[in-house]
């Protein structure tokens, strides 16, 4: 216990003195050897105690459970999070898209309605020949166009048919255009039909799958030997090899006949398709002569013959005996007149009992003469060369006729023959240089022709009449 001597100072024992000086000389130690905060200053820090709580994943990657011991610890961690579909895409601006031509459509109505300048019509149309085709199109047919960013125009496609189409396309909006034609190339697939005519060509056909396309090639490949309009009976046949064209699993056209047998009359005629050597095409007879006469038969396609050949012929408007030195042919105002062989036109007038008409020379021993057009054909005129049919013009009644028809004339040495019976020359058979090579594809095509017909046609067609007339 401390004592207090006299007057205010308190004194402690000796012993409690040192304790203190001890005391302090410690802190101070402590003080010295403590390090300093940023500010430099030597405060004692103050010490906080903190709780760390450890906690276990939502989702602890299977690897870490020990569930799929097989993995490595390389393995990226899976995440639990359901992934859901990505939202759709608006079609970006540059993707094709299409318009199907409309009954009335001109390409610059469709133009118009797509929201696409006339001036880019116009810079397409410039851009080379093949886009001139752009001004003929036709309902159904499909327009393709795509643009940028921005609703500039950067390509046209144009279909006329699944194996045709017209492409003008440029790189940017700045660029001018560049047209071309693509085409694909179909698979040609060998089709046949056979049928025998009860009373006409087109309705035995029709029965048969032919199409009406190869029933008009049928005709024009035994038109020098066979008037279609006149000379079909009943018990007639005929049996054709045709191609057909196929694209991606689909029908899309017809190609040429490769070969046909027609029974006219108890008499056959055959044909078979060849290309020679110098890539010229042509219809011949199984022995090589040429399927083509000098001349057509007749210059109107299936017509009818409203007065024939006749020297003592009562004239229908002037009521007397008047020679009708030639065919008149009946047919609607505007059916187109061919040429009967090739040729020079000689005169292309008018007059007033002959109407229009036109006359061509065939070399120094024939001439043609064509009375009563409508109109001449698209450059027909004194002078003009002509080959075998093509159109000089088209049916009429001009001069001193009483109806739609074609008079018809065939001349030989100046004198007017029957166009119906005169022998018409024979053109070129098939080159001598070019006879084994056909000889071994006529051999080819035409078993393949046997091969398909039925045991019915085959007795209606097998008598020893000679083929190719």
């Amino acid at each position: 216990m401390p004592t207090r001597p006299s007057g205010d100072t308190i004194r402690y024992p000796a012993h409690h003195l040192l304790i203190a000086i001890g005391l302090a000389l410690a802190l101070a130690l402590l003080m010295l050897a403590w390090p300093q905060g940023e500010d430099g200053g030597g405060a004692m820090p103050v010490t906080e105690t903190s709780l760390l709580l450890i906690e276990e994943p939502a989702a602890m990657p299977a690897v870490a459970k020990g569930i799929v011991p097989h993995l490595s610890f390389a393995e990226p961690e899976v995440d639990a999070t359901p992934t859901l579909p990505p939202e759709p895409k608006a079609a970006p601006a540059w993707a094709w898209q299409e318009e199907r031509v409309r009954r009335g459509d001109s390409l610059a109505r469709i133009f118009q309605r797509q929201g696409l300048r006339a001036a880019e019509l116009h810079a397409i149309l410039e851009s080379g020949s093949e886009a001139k085709r752009l001004t003929r199109i036709h309902p159904g047919e499909v327009l393709q166009y795509r643009t940028d960013d921005n609703g500039q125009l950067l390509a046209v496609r144009y279909e006329f048919s699944p194996l045709e189409a017209m492409e003008a396309t440029r790189p940017d909006a700045t660029s001018r255009f560049s047209s071309r034609l693509v085409q694909r190339a179909p698979e040609t697939r060998i089709a046949f039909s056979e049928g025998r005519i009860d009373s006409s060509l087109f309705v035995a056909a029709a029965r048969s799958g032919l199409p009406d396309a190869k029933i008009m090639n049928l005709a024009n490949i035994f038109q020098w030997d066979i008037d279609f309009v006149h000379d079909i009976r009943p018990g007639d046949s005929f049996h054709v090899l045709y191609e057909e064209q196929w694209l991606d699993g689909e029908k899309v056209g017809y190609g040429a006949i490769v070969a046909a047998e027609f029974s006219n009359r108890g008499r056959v005629h055959r044909a078979v398709r060849y290309t020679a050597s110098n890539g010229q095409t042509n219809y011949f007879t199984p022995e090589g002569r040429s399927m083509r006469r000098a001349f057509l038969r007749a210059p109107v396609e299936f017509s009818r013959i409203s007065s024939n050949f006749n020297m003592r012929r009562m004239h229908p408007i002037h009521n007397r005996v008047v020679p009708h030195r030639g065919i008149d042919y009946a047919a609607p105002t505007g059916t187109p007149i061919m040429a009967a062989g090739d040729g020079v036109v000689t005169t292309a007038a008018s007059h007033h009992a002959n109407g229009n008409y036109v006359i061509i020379r065939h070399g120094e021993q024939y001439q043609t003469k064509y009375l009563h057009l409508h109109r001449f054909g698209r450059g027909i005129r004194s002078g003009t060369r002509v080959r075998q049919g093509q159109i000089i013009g088209y049916v009429g009644m001009t001069g001193w006729a009483t109806g739609p028809h074609l008079h018809y004339e065939f001349l030989v040495n100046g004198v007017h023959q029957n166009p119906r019976t005169v022998n018409l020359p024979q053109a070129e058979p098939i080159a001598e240089s070019e006879r084994a090579r056909f000889l071994a594809t006529t051999r080819e095509v035409m078993a393949a022709l046997n091969e398909q017909r039925s045991d019915e046609q085959v007795a209606l067609t097998t008598p020893s009449s000679a083929a190719g007339g």
